[in-house]
């Protein structure tokens, strides 16, 4: 993703009067139909598609309308048709000479993807929020080892900086498509009409810069028919991948409460553990349970649109409905923040992992990658040769740093007896051991992308560098829309004072 220095830096500059007054307003249907409206009569009276005799009454009814809908209990509606008796009401029918070359299907459609694209970037918002926050606690913990699992079985030690940066790899993807369906939403299809636009020669591209759009639908059917329908569908599948990433985390650390001594657990209070009112001894993980559940929501919401767009004729409403999608946003929104808190209260035990990793085998591997690295017996025989010693060790409940190195040679002697390589073990004692060590099996990865401290301090810059980037996209986009608003309203007012 390319961002310009300029985008990193304006963020601060989303406070100043002219945009902060547009920010602050509810940009709900209501407000998108009023902003339709006045760049309708800007560029039609412009262009000479709007009676200049008109213009006075129809700006007059325009903001009387407005100003009402702004205060408290007044009339907010958001169709086309219930709006536009209000316009009638306040300048009379003349007013509707407005609704040249429109419709309802466009003008909801740009409404739709208006509203659609002040969410996503919301969702953006948090999940930046987030993936800071993991980033930040993988920074903290490169050099805490811990065990990692496959299978739901302990299988080697890994860096939990280095397994926190794998999460964060995920969210960095869930940010990517976020941006990606930003551009195909960030399309205007004012001007399309129902399907296939109207003898109106309107300027389509001047409304899609006043309404804060980077481009217009191209093809007028696909505007309303096609296109409209697909989006809240694309977003579901953001909403659900976030919530799958999340889910998957939280079974993690849910696997660990099930441990009489677990590594990681959550801080006490704040909302994130509650008592058993039986079992005096039962700190139950509240907010994972939660997190977990409404992760479970956000994918039951997500998977709505395509179940209501599938086997539809084009165009139909059925999945496009604005307060929905809202809705599924929403959901992904909390999940995101509720995770935010979970890696604030997480409690890591490095010395209790360590425990956990030096009762079990899960560097057995390190045995057969050195012996087929440094002493040329290939990988399956010292494989085979681990395997045995794991074998004999669980059999006589023997951990990996008390292991009697005599029982080793003993068993590497038979397990290559049939095999044409050396018939005694080529490691000596002090290198068997050290095999074994967890710590140092993470120090001498080598692989670009692994846990080492060097690999580590790299991936930790990188992905700085790419949530830096994210927050200069967000903030470049919002301004997009709030100084073509803030510049529509400068237009208008110049309209309407004439």
């Amino acid at each position: 993703m390319k961002i310009s220095s300029f985008g990193i830096a304006i963020a601060a500059c989303l406070g100043a009067t002219s945009v902060s007054g547009q920010q602050a307003q509810v940009r709900d249907e209501f407000f998108w139909l009023g902003e339709i409206n006045k760049a309708t009569a800007v560029i039609n009276s412009q262009e000479g598609l709007l009676d200049k005799s008109l213009v006075p009454s129809t700006a007059a009814g325009i903001t009387k309308v407005l100003e009402d809908g702004n205060k408290p209990g007044g009339k907010r509606p958001k169709l086309v048709i219930t709006f536009e008796p209000l316009l009638i009401e306040a300048a009379g029918i003349s007013v509707t000479m407005l609704h040249a070359g429109r419709s309802s299907q466009d003008m909801i459609a740009t409404y739709r993807a208006a509203m659609l694209k002040d969410e996503l970037l919301d969702l953006a918002a948090q999940l930046n929020r987030t993936s800071k926050a993991l980033v930040t606690l993988a920074e903290q913990n490169i050099g805490t080892i811990v065990p990692n699992y496959t299978n739901g079985v302990a299988a080697q030690p890994n860096s939990y900086g280095h397994y926190l940066l794998g999460h964060a790899a995920g969210f960095d993807r869930d940010a990517q498509r976020i941006r990606q369906a930003y551009e195909r939403i960030d399309r205007s299809a004012m001007g399309t009409t129902v399907l296939n636009g109207t003898s109106w020669p309107l300027n389509r591209t001047r409304m899609a810069d006043y309404l804060g759009f980077a481009a217009i639908v191209d093809n007028a059917y696909d505007a309303g028919q096609i296109s409209s329908t697909e989006q809240p569908v694309e977003v579901g599948a953001i909403v659900t991948s976030i919530a799958l990433h999340t889910g998957s985390f939280i079974q993690d650390v849910m696997t660990q409460y099930a441990q009489p001594r677990p590594w990681i657990l959550l801080q006490e209070g704040g909302g994130n553990t509650y008592v058993s009112s039986a079992m005096p001894q039962k700190r139950n993980p509240g907010i994972l349970n939660a997190t977990r559940q409404d992760a479970s929501t956000a994918i039951t919401l997500a998977l709505g649109p395509m179940i209501q767009a599938h086997n539809l004729t084009p165009g139909m409403n059925d999945p496009k409905d604005g307060r929905a999608s809202a809705a599924m946003v929403e959901s992904a929104v909390k999940v995101l923040a509720n995770f935010e808190k979970i890696l604030g209260s997480l409690n890591i035990d490095p010395a209790r992992a360590l425990e956990e990793l030096n009762s079990d085998w899960t560097a057995s591997q390190e045995v057969a990658d050195v012996m087929m690295r440094k002493y040329k017996i290939p990988f399956r025989e010292g494989h085979h040769f681990a395997s045995e010693v794991v074998t004999y060790a669980k059999a006589n409940n023997i951990k990996p740093l008390d292991f009697p190195y005599a029982e080793a040679q003993r068993i590497y002697k038979e397990s290559v007896k049939d095999a044409n390589v050396p018939g005694d073990l080529p490691m000596n004692e002090a290198e068997f051991r050290s095999t074994l060590d967890p710590v140092a099996i993470i120090n001498n990865r080598a692989t670009v992308g692994g846990p080492q401290p060097s690999e580590m301090t790299r991936m930790v810059g990188v992905a700085k560098q790419k949530l830096q980037a994210q927050d200069g996209w967000i903030a470049e986009r919002k301004l997009k829309i709030t100084t073509s608003l803030a510049k529509l309203d400068e237009d208008f007012a110049k309209l309407a004072s004439q």
